[in-house]
C-alpha cells in the first residue's frame, strides 16, 4: 500500500484545544489547523427526546461567531474532551469532521489521506480507541489510520525514550513517567492544577497596579466587571511574552573609552581651543548622561513595560511575573475568593466549569513538585535515576512562558537528596529536556507543539513502512474491524 508524505493528516486532540496539519515535509512544521474544543447546540423551544446528530453543532469560526453574537445565550456550550475522555463520540466527530472536510478540505468519496491522531485520554482505552477507528473508517472514509499515545508524543519531540512529561493544561496537569518507550501507567498522577487558576491569580495581583487602576478606572466597575477586564489583559500579557521568570540585573556597561589626545598633533595643527571646548561638552554630557543612565538603570530595576489594552496605555510591573507561582503554591490563591468567578469571564471560557482548589474526594490540590515527585517515587528505585534525567515540560503555556522547566527543576532537588543514599541507583541530578533546536519551525513554540511534532515524527515513519505494522490499513479493518487497532497501540497489549 503507498501512502504519499504529502496526504498525511496529523489530529492532536488535547482536553481543550484541536490541532491539524496535512501533508509531511523535510521541514517538519506547525499545525495549520487550530481551535478551541468544543461544540455548540442551539437550544429549541420545545423538549426534544431525540439525541442531536453531527449536523446539530456547531463547531469552530461558526461557533466563534455565535457566540459573539446576540443569541449567544441560546447556545449551550460543551467541551467533549475536557475530563481526559471522550464523554460524548457524536460531539467528537464532530470536530473531527470540521477539521478533515473544513479547514482541509478533504472529500470522502475518494480519501486519500491516512490519519494520525493523540486523544487525550488519561488512561488508554480499549473503547475509546475503538470507537474512534471506527469513525473514521466508516464516517470518513481513510485508507489508514494510527493512535499515538500523547505522552509518547510528547517525549519523541524531545528527541528521547525515557523522562517525566508533565503537561501543563488550563485545568488539569498530567504527569506521566516513560521508560524505554513504554509508559508506566501505574505511575501516573493527574493534579488539578493549570493554567487558568494561574491566570485568575494575576488578573488579582493587577488589581492593586495603580497604573492599571486608573487607567481602566475600575473603581466605576463592578468586582465582576472588574475581574473579567483583568483577565483580559492577564491573557494579553501572557501571550504577548511578556511573562518569564524573574532575572537578576545585568552588570552595567563598562564607561566608553575616550581614547589617548595626542597634544602635539593638536599644537602643530593649531586645534587647541576646539580641543579644549570638546572635552569640556564632553565632561558636560557625562554628567547628563550619567543621571540618565542611572534612571535608567532604576526602571530596568522596576522592569515596567507599557501595554496598549482596548485602546489605553497600562504601565504593568514585576507582578506579572508571578503567573506561576499557584502551580508551585496553590495555598497562595486559597481564601482570595476566586473560585466565585464564573468561566464565562475568561476569553473562551463558555462552557468551562468555575475554577477549583479541591480534587475529587474533596483534598486540596499538592504543589506541581509534589506532584510529580509523587509520580516518579510509585516507579522501581533502580529506573528513577533515568526517569528523572529526562524531565518534559510541556503545554500550551510553554509557548509564551519560558523557564517554567527551571523553576520546576529547582524545586524537585529535594527528592533526589532526601534518601541520603549514595548508590549506583540513586539519582544524582535532575536534565530538564527541549524541543532540539534542529527543529527550526519550532524554535519560537516553547514545547508547546511537542505532541504534534512528535506525531510528525512517528508518522513519516510508519505511514513508510510496507510491512505496516503500526498502523491499520483499510484491508486490514475491512477483515478484522475495529479491534485491529489494539494491535497496532502497545500501551493497550
Amino acid at each position: 500500500m503507498s501512502l504519499r508524505d504529502s496526504n498525511v493528516i496529523i489530529i492532536e486532540t488535547s482536553r481543550t484545544h484541536i490541532r491539524a496539519g496535512l501533508g509531511l515535509y523535510e521541514l517538519l512544521k506547525p499545525p495549520s489547523v487550530e481551535f478551541l474544543a468544543r461544540v455548540g447546540l442551539r437550544k429549541t423551544g420545545e423538549a426534544s427526546t431525540s439525541k442531536p446528530t453531527v449536523t446539530d453543532y456547531i463547531v469552530g469560526q461558526p461557533l466563534e461567531e455565535a457566540l459573539a453574537g446576540p443569541d449567544a445565550s441560546d447556545i449551550v456550550v460543551s467541551w467533549p474532551f475536557l475530563e481526559g475522555e471522550v464523554a460524548d463520540f457524536v460531539q467528537a466527530e464532530a470536530l473531527w469532521k470540521h477539521v478533515l472536510f473544513t479547514y482541509l478540505q478533504r472529500k470522502r468519496t475518494v480519501n486519500e489521506s491516512p490519519v494520525l491522531i493523540t486523544l487525550p485520554t488519561s488512561v488508554p482505552s480499549r473503547t475509546i480507541y475503538e470507537r474512534t477507528c471506527q469513525i473514521f473508517f466508516e464516517r470518513f472514509n481513510v485508507p489508514a489510520f494510527a493512535i499515538l499515545d500523547r505522552p509518547l508524543a510528547q517525549l519523541y519531540a524531545a528527541n528521547s525514550l525515557s523522562g517525566v512529561v508533565v503537561d501543563i493544561g488550563q485545568d488539569y496537569t498530567d504527569i506521566t513517567p516513560i521508560n524505554e518507550g513504554v509508559l508506566m501507567q501505574s505511575c501516573k498522577v493527574q493534579a488539578k492544577i493549570g493554567t487558568r487558576m494561574c491566570r485568575h491569580y494575576l488578573a488579582h495581583l493587577l488589581k492593586s497596579n495603580t497604573s492599571v487602576a486608573q487607567g481602566l478606572a475600575l473603581a466605576s466597575l463592578d468586582p465582576i466587571q472588574t475581574h473579567a477586564t483583568l483577565l483580559r489583559l492577564a491573557n494579553q500579557l501572557v501571550v504577548a511574552g511578556l511573562v518569564k521568570p524573574p532575572t537578576s540585573g545585568e552588570a552595567a556597561p563598562p564607561p566608553e573609552d575616550e581614547g589617548v589626545t595626542d597634544i602635539a598633533a593638536v599644537v602643530v595643527a593649531g586645534k587647541e581651543r576646539a580641543v579644549i571646548e570638546s572635552g569640556m561638552k564632553k565632561k558636560l554630557n557625562a554628567k547628563a548622561s550619567a543621571a540618565e543612565q542611572a534612571r535608567a538603570r532604576e526602571i530596568e530595576a522596576m522592569d515596567l513595560v507599557t501595554v496598549e489594552f482596548e485602546g489605553k496605555e497600562l504601565t504593568v510591573g514585576k507582578e506579572r511575573h508571578r503567573f506561576c507561582e499557584p502551580i508551585f503554591d496553590p495555598a497562595l490563591v486559597e481564601g482570595l475568593g476566586l473560585e466565585r468567578f464564573a468561566a464565562a469571564l475568561e476569553p473562551g471560557g463558555e462552557g468551562l466549569p468555575p475554577v477549583s482548589l479541591v480534587e475529587g474526594e474533596g483534598r486540596k490540590v499538592d504543589p506541581l513538585q509534589d506532584a510529580v515527585g509523587g509520580a516518579v517515587a510509585k516507579a522501581d528505585v533502580d529506573i528513577r535515576q533515568y526517569l528523572w534525567q529526562g524531565l518534559f515540560i510541556t503545554g500550551d503555556i510553554t509557548r509564551f512562558v519560558k523557564g517554567i522547566g527551571a523553576g520546576l527543576q529547582s524545586r524537585l532537588s529535594p527528592f533526589i537528596t532526601a534518601s541520603g543514599l549514595d548508590t549506583d541507583v540513586q539519582p544524582k541530578s535532575i536534565r530538564v529536556l527541549n524541543v532540539p533546536e534542529y527543529y527550526a519551525e519550532y524554535r519560537d513554540t516553547g514545547s508547546g507543539y511537542a505532541v504534534f511534532l512528535g506525531s510528525s515524527i512517528v508518522a513519516k515513519i510508519i505511514f513508510n513502512d510496507n510491512n505496516a505494522k503500526n498502523y491499520l490499513s483499510k484491508a486490514d479493518y475491512t477483515t478484522k474491524g475495529p479491534h485491529g487497532i489494539i494491535e497496532m497501540s502497545p500501551s493497550l497489549l
